[in-house]
């Protein structure tokens, strides 16, 4: 046998070489790889051979091989071995650890890992029924070497994350092994701490001292495993372990912050359990009911406050005041240059996230019932924070802003004096970190070498600072409450540093322009800083401070520097205008400073880089423009009372405007427009008010409705004719383009249209409206009814209106698209911009659902819903099986058609457009039909009995909101067809055929949305039976019954079983064959197992074919569906809760779950459970034979204790 052994070895050796040298072929790897896993799967020496290889003479990978044989051998042979031969192997597997391995840093990582596992897969199987010395012979272990203590470590750490992280055991299996870890974790705990202080001692002795420097590492490598493990322990253990001997883990994790080596290991052991008791912070249920648990979690959690003390305090501020300097060194080829270490800086990280959850600990602590009071050197915590806050890495910047926040809203924390004062720092502070600077392409700032660690390209960057600067928005905001006047006279000093400094463009000049700034120059970018602070400021200034502290003055001495500061640069310009926008709160107050700000905006509408030149306007010219008229807009829309005095002025203003040789384009036109229409609500006089409009939509009436306008709108050619879409545009046909004038005029008219239509509004307060003119009769219920002064001009405007949606969607027609010249053939794609607003049925139809008087619903919305819907579901329909063909293409052609990575990507666009689509007509049908109504709260929680406090899950329950019929749902079955129509395609579209290749997310919510119309046409359905009373609590909880078939018919031929047999089964058999396709994702299975069962336990009494499709499923179990069929179709049996019906259930149908790809073909491992180690036996007690339990005498008639 050892011949034989020998031999087998060496052919193993050989094919082991040749999948891992480079230099060999395809085919040879191949042949050698399925050589190595048949010997696994069925050679008889795969122990002595696993044994052999595995020596540590022979090579890393030969050896590693070798360990693996044997991992295979414990995962897939285990259950059938001899009891003699388990012992062999297992005592084979103690030596490898004990003998078989290099010194610690020697051997490889990978051995280590491997030799942990198989020690960990015979634990699973054996321990601690037929392993009950397990822990006492790994610490005899840790006795030989620190070889042998760093695979101890390993093994305990896999063990936690099998059991409990991954729990990739079965459960009982996992239930014996954790409760024997829980047993045991205070010699577990106190074995990791005797080692880990140990050899901390051992290594800060060594570390220093010569010829001892290979001893001191191997310290330091144990350490480093030690803090690794219980890094996987922290995080479910017991407080009680963390916080025993006076905190002493919590107190050496803090020390070790100062230890080069090892401060990564214990700052994440400190990061991961104060994130989970952070995480249990934000989660706390605040009910009555749950008072008292969440005091004592809380009170659980005070021992954390101890990195409040002295001494952790001192660590951690230490380490955050040298962050900046300590993640970088000089780069060894240029002195001058810094580099940075990445594994400092992952320390600096994980350093940064612990500070931040100790600050939300505290803040969830203090002002909580277990009594915590501000800790005496929260100025040194905050110093640390501050010290991120001000690192010169965006990254860590960004981290801190959340503990930022949270100590700002703090009701008792933002009025503590050192809060205060720390808050005044941290606005100066956001001087600097709202400067966009970091760009990991450029060196102009200390940032940009952090940003290189951090971002792949400057677009993840500039993505990453504006979320991050959002987020700092918002807590500028929370800073600017606790300091309102300290908030005011930063940015007023910031702000007229800027004035008063000169424009420096940098070395990023504009392209456009000689001399301007780009949007990267130092001066652009500390203007935008700047107004962003601004605007966060005087947002809350109004907001908590009294009308008599504002600083009026004070600020229209700022207006007044920003009015009188002139710039050509476009940039700038449009920060000076932004400012201008900020402080006109304060205006006002001082009326006099209207006619200049008027004018100020007015000069930069027409701005020009070069005036009198007729050159192409950049972007930044025309975002100048665009910025003044929303200023414009935005201050006539929320001071128009302010601007009634001076409407004159303005008025005719504008008219010089438009009447003038100034170049406007059509939305400047019409942005003065929407902000004149804003001011004439003002007068609150209807026939001023329509004579207004009347004056100022004239030119625009007379254009749109005249002959040659309504011929071009009404003839598709002639349309395409008018914007030049047949024709083709060259360079020497542009400079004369009359079709794009012709565009312009059709522009111009509609944005006008849509100023006036979304700005003229009638007054809200009713006495005015009366007043006014406005208010023209009653409803019967009493509500007023009121005229809109720009409906006589809408009305005049909407037949052509009309006419050019009719000739727009017949453009799509194939002789319409023939007609685009080739310089237009590509007009009818999807625009980037476009895709983001692609759902217009959301838009308009479901508005004019909502919006729609209950008296129009027979004469205007049955008739559009009902070819609305059939319209969207035809076409529906062919995209779902375009998309279906397409994606089930043979493997050879979707490699093919992969290669096109931009056909790629419009096939994800066209099938998420098509998905997204499909959600949006079932909501349409849902809102459609159904309303959903939220049940008011209690008022007064106090007043609840406890017991009823207690019922936790019926207040849940009783929260939830409630569902119910339109007045469009209960009207007559003749117009309900309208709806009808397109359910049966829709609902099969989505349940059955539209998801077969679509991703888990989509499906998912396309079955929701799914489920949700059907319901609602459920209940449509029983609306209309009078013999609905015992049955509408059934199919109530139909709320996932997604039938093709149930719309079709009657009502009577639902409660009546009328159905076919056929239309049953086959929407039965449909749901399963979804569970096949997509039951490997939990959510979708977890929805589609209770459709499943729904159906068969409410169809099942009436309809016998639904069994046979049970007996079909693979691998069912008869007996167990006998029962189940036995336990529903018996009316006097007692009747499973409605978990352990689903669990029965779910165990039937598990035959048609289908597995994912990269499962199917996966080897099982399957572990034999042990005889139970915790399993308690219930007492019996015959209540009748025992002893007198004293009731009769309790309630004897000569008892006088009642």
């Amino acid at each position: 046998m050892a011949d034989q052994v020998a031999a087998m070895c060496e052919q193993l050796i050989k094919a082991v070489n040749v999948m891992m040298d480079a230099a060999t072929s395809q085919i040879y790897r191949l042949e050698a790889l399925k050589f190595c896993e048949e010997f696994k799967e069925t050679s008889s020496f795969c122990v002595p051979c696993g044994l052999q290889l595995a020596d540590k003479a022979q090579p890393a990978v030969v050896r590693h091989f070798g360990l693996q044989i044997l991992e295979h051998v414990i995962k897939f042979r285990w259950n059938n071995m001899q009891q003699d031969e388990k012992v062999q192997l297992k005592e084979c597997a103690m030596q490898l650890l004990s003998t078989g391995t290099r010194s610690i840093l020697e051997e490889e990582s990978h051995i280590k890992d491997v030799l942990s596992r198989i020690t960990v897969e015979m634990i699973k199987r054996e321990w601690p029924q037929h392993w009950p010395d397990m822990l006492k012979e790994m610490e005899a272990l840790t006795s030989q070497g620190e070889a042998q203590t760093e695979l101890v470590m390993l093994i305990l750490l896999r063990l936690a994350e099998d059991v409990i992280t991954f729990q990739t055991l079965p459960t009982q299996r996992r239930r014996d092994i954790q409760q024997t870890l829980t047993q045991n974790m205070e010699s577990i705990f106190s074995f990791m701490m005797a080692i880990l202080h140990v050899n901390v001692e051992d290594y800060r002795k060594l570390k220093g001292s010569p010829g001892h420097e290979l001893q001191a590492r191997a310290h330091c490598r144990v350490a480093v495993a030690t803090l690794n493990t219980l890094a996987g322990y922290i995080d479910w253990v017991s407080l009680v372990y963390i916080t025993s001997g006076n905190c002493q883990l919590l107190e050496m994790l803090c020390l070790l912050l100062s230890e080069p080596e090892l401060q990564l290991e214990a700052a994440e052991c400190l990061l991961i359990r104060y994130q989970s008791e952070d995480s249990y912070c934000s989660d706390i249920l605040r009910t009555s009911y749950q008072t008292s648990l969440e005091n004592g979690r809380l009170e659980d959690r005070k021992p954390f406050m101890l990195l409040f003390d002295d001494v952790a305090v001192h660590y951690i501020l230490s380490a955050a005041q040298s962050a900046d300097g300590l993640a970088v060194c000089k780069k060894s080829s240029d002195p001058q240059a810094v580099e940075v270490v990445e594994r400092r800086y992952v320390f600096l990280k994980r350093l940064c996230q612990v500070l931040c959850a100790l600050g939300g600990q505290l803040c969830s602590l203090v002002g909580s019932d277990v009594e915590v009071k501000v800790p005496a050197n929260l100025s040194k915590y905050m110093e640390a924070l501050l010290a991120f806050t001000t690192h010169s890495s965006q990254f860590l910047k960004s981290s801190t802003q959340a503990t930022w926040g949270c100590l700002f809203r703090h009701e008792i924390m933002s009025k503590d004096e050192v809060v205060v004062e720390m808050t005044i720092k941290y606005l100066r502070a956001s001087m600097t970190n709202l400067v966009k600077t970091g760009f990991p392409s450029r060196d102009d700032s200390p940032s940009c070498e952090y940003s290189r660690v951090d971002f792949d390209s400057d677009e993840d960057f500039n993505s990453f600072f504006n979320s991050f600067r959002a987020q700092q928005g918002e807590v500028v905001r929370s800073a600017c409450r606790i300091v309102p006047l300290e908030a005011f006279r930063i940015a007023a000093e910031w702000l007229q540093y800027q004035i008063t400094s000169p424009i420096d463009t940098g070395n990023t000049t504009s392209k456009t322009a000689e001399g301007l700034c780009s949007l990267l120059s130092p001066s652009v970018v500390q203007w935008d800083a700047m107004t962003v602070f601004m605007e966060c400021m005087v947002a809350q200034i109004f907001k908590n401070l009294e009308e008599e502290k504002l600083p009026i003055d004070q600020s229209m001495e700022l207006m007044q520097a920003v009015l009188n500061y002139d710039t050509k640069d476009p940039l700038i310009l449009s920060c000076v205008l932004t400012n201008v926008s900020a402080l006109f709160p304060f205006a006002i107050r001082r009326q006099q400073f209207l006619p200049q700000i008027l004018n100020k905006l007015f000069n930069a509408i027409t701005f020009e880089v070069l005036q009198g030149k007729k050159a192409p306007r950049t972007r930044a010219v025309k975002n100048v423009r665009r910025h003044a008229c929303s200023s414009i807009i935005k201050i006539c829309r929320d001071y128009p009372q302010f601007i009634l005095p001076c409407f004159d002025m303005f008025y005719n203003h504008v008219k010089k405007l438009f009447s003038g040789d100034i170049s406007l384009t059509h939305m400047e036109k019409c942005a003065l427009m929407e902000a004149l229409v804003l001011i004439s609500n003002q007068f609150k006089d209807f026939a001023k008010q329509k004579a207004f409009l009347d004056e100022l939509m004239a030119s625009v009436v007379v254009d749109w409705t005249s002959d040659e306008m309504r011929h071009v709108l009404m003839n598709p050619a002639v349309f395409l004719s008018f914007i030049g879409a047949d024709q083709v545009v060259t360079e020497q046909n542009q400079e004369a383009d009359t079709a794009g004038l012709n565009r312009a005029r059709l522009s111009f008219c509609l944005c006008a249209m849509l100023g006036v239509v979304k700005r003229a509004r009638w007054p809200s307060d009713l006495e005015e409206a009366k007043a006014g003119g406005f208010v023209v009769g009653y409803t019967p219920s009493g509500a007023p009814i009121y005229r809109n002064p720009c409906t006589a001009q809408f009305l005049l405007l909407l037949p052509n209106l009309l006419a050019l949606i009719r000739t727009h969607n017949s453009l799509f027609m194939p002789e319409n698209m023939a007609r685009l010249s080739e310089t237009f053939s590509r007009a009818h794609e999807v625009m980037d911009a476009e895709k983001n607003v692609v759902l217009v049925i959301r838009l308009f139809v479901r508005q004019l659902v909502l919006s729609c008087p209950q008296e129009y619903y027979d004469s205007l919305l049955c008739p559009l819903l009902g070819p609305l819907f059939t319209y969207m579901m035809q076409r529906l329909n062919v995209r779902w099986q375009v998309i279906i063909q397409r994606t089930s293409v043979n493997g050879e052609d979707e490699e093919e058609a992969l290669c096109h990575e931009s056909q790629v990507t419009q096939e994800i666009f066209e099938e998420q457009l098509v998905c997204l689509l499909t959600r949006e007509v079932l909501d349409l049908l849902s809102v459609s039909c159904i309303s959903r109504k939220v049940p008011e709260p209690v008022a007064n929680k106090e007043e609840m009995e406890e017991d009823d406090m207690m019922m936790d899950s019926a207040q849940t329950a009783s929260t939830q909101p409630t569902e119910e019929l339109t007045e469009l749902g209960k009207m007559p079955n003749e117009i309900r067809e309208y709806l009808h129509v397109p359910v049966d395609a829709l609902l099969h579209l989505t349940v059955v055929e539209g998801h077969h290749k679509l991703s888990p997310h989509c499906f998912h919510g396309l079955l929701d949305s799914s489920a949700a119309g059907s319901t609602h046409m459920l209940f449509l359905l029983l609306s209309t039976n009078p013999k609905k009373d015992q049955n509408q609590s059934i199919y109530f909880r139909l709320r996932y019954l997604i039938s093709d078939s149930l719309h079709q018919v009657t009502t009577e031929d639902v409660v009546g079983g009328n159905l076919l047999p056929e239309a049953v089964t086959w929407f039965f058999t449909s749901v399963l064959r979804g569970l096949q396709v997509h039951g490997q994702h939990e959510v979708c299975n977890s929805t589609l197992s209770h459709l499943a069962m729904l159906i068969y336990e409410n169809l099942r009494p009436r309809y016998m074919e639904l069994r046979t499709v049970m007996t079909q499923i693979p691998n069912i179990n008869v007996e167990a569906l006998d029962q189940y069929d036995h336990r529903l179709m018996d009316p006097n049996g007692q009747k499973a809760g409605d978990k352990k019906r689903k669990d029965q259930f779910k165990k039937l149908i598990a035959g048609t779950v289908g597995k994912a790809l990269c499962q199917q073909f996966r080897k099982e491992v399957h572990i034999r459970n042990l005889p139970s180690l915790f399993k308690k036996l219930k007492p019996v007690k015959d209540v009748q034979n025992s002893e007198e339990l004293g009731l009769a005498a309790l309630f004897a008639p000569e008892n006088n204790t009642l």
